[in-house]
C-alpha cells in the first residue's frame, strides 16, 4: 500500500472514530467529549485530503511526462515510445480521476 493510500486509510479510520466519539460526547450531555471527537474527525478528513492531494499532484506529473514522452516518439516516429508516453499519460489521468 503506498503511502498515500495509507494515509488516507488512517484519515478515514480517524474522521470516523472521531464521529463515534463526538455522537457519544453528545448522547452523555459531555461538552468536552464531543469537541474532542469533532476535533478528532476534522483532524482524519484533513489527513485524507492532503493524501487525495498529493496523489492528483503524482498523476499530474505522470500525466505531462506520458505526453512529453509520447511527443518525442511522435518527433522521432518511434511507435513503442509514442504508446508508452500515450499509457503513462492515461495512468496519470486515472490517478488525478480517483482522487477527486
Amino acid at each position: 500500500m503506498s503511502s498515500n493510500t495509507q494515509k488516507r486509510v488512517e484519515g478515514a479510520a480517524e474522521e470516523i472514530g472521531g464521529k463515534i466519539k463526538a455522537g457519544v460526547g453528545r448522547l452523555l450531555g459531555n461538552e468536552q467529549m464531543e469537541a474532542e471527537g469533532r476535533a478528532t474527525e476534522l483532524k482524519g478528513q484533513a489527513k485524507k485530503e492532503a493524501a487525495k492531494a498529493a496523489e492528483r499532484v503524482k498523476g499530474k506529473v505522470e500525466e505531462m511526462a506520458g505526453a512529453a514522452k509520447g511527443k518525442l516518439g511522435d518527433l522521432i516516429d518511434n511507435e513503442q515510445m509514442q504508446a508508452e508516453g500515450k499509457a503513462t499519460e492515461l495512468k496519470g489521468e486515472a490517478r488525478q480521476k480517483a482522487n477527486n
